[in-house]
């Protein structure tokens, strides 16, 4: 399974439209070998270098098996971030070039969670049903966006 992203090459810097600095809007995901048996997917992304541990910034669960998440969308249900809130958390590091891990997971089964879950709560459900996962890492530092 691959991820990408058409704004951004994996472990590079990310365009400024998708931080706190631009529109803070999600980017689009192109999605590839998602395996047939597939019957939801999962996408975590978070960010590891964050001053005080991982800060996660967006989670979403039970997404239709689908080849493409739309910029700016909202595609399946939604987990809690870091910042309290359940849309996509836009990058905004402190300080420094941070990185920005986009997780997405092929599972075998819809998930039986309420929205308002965390990501530990999201990857304690995952358990025993990934069939398989794959990530793009984009990098974002305040002031180095590009457009």
């Amino acid at each position: 399974m691959k991820i990408t992203c058409p704004a951004f090459i994996h472990n590079t810097f990310m365009p400024l439209k998708y931080s706190c600095e631009g529109d803070g809007v999600s980017p689009e995901l192109i999605i590839e070998g998602v395996p047939t048996k597939a019957k939801s997917l999962a996408l975590i992304v978070d960010d590891p270098d964050a001053p005080a541990g991982t800060w996660v910034h967006w989670v979403v669960f039970n997404i239709p098996v689908i080849g493409r998440i739309e910029e700016n969308s909202l595609p399946g249900k939604l987990g809690v971030t870091t910042s309290g809130g359940r849309e996509y958390n836009s990058p905004c590091p402190p300080s420094g070039t941070h990185r920005y891990y986009f997780k997405i997971y092929a599972l075998d089964t819809l998930l039986d969670l309420e929205e308002g879950v965390s990501n530990i709560q999201l990857e304690g459900a995952m358990k025993g049903h990934i069939l398989d996962k794959a990530e793009l890492i984009g990098l974002y530092k305040k002031g180095e966006g590009r457009l």
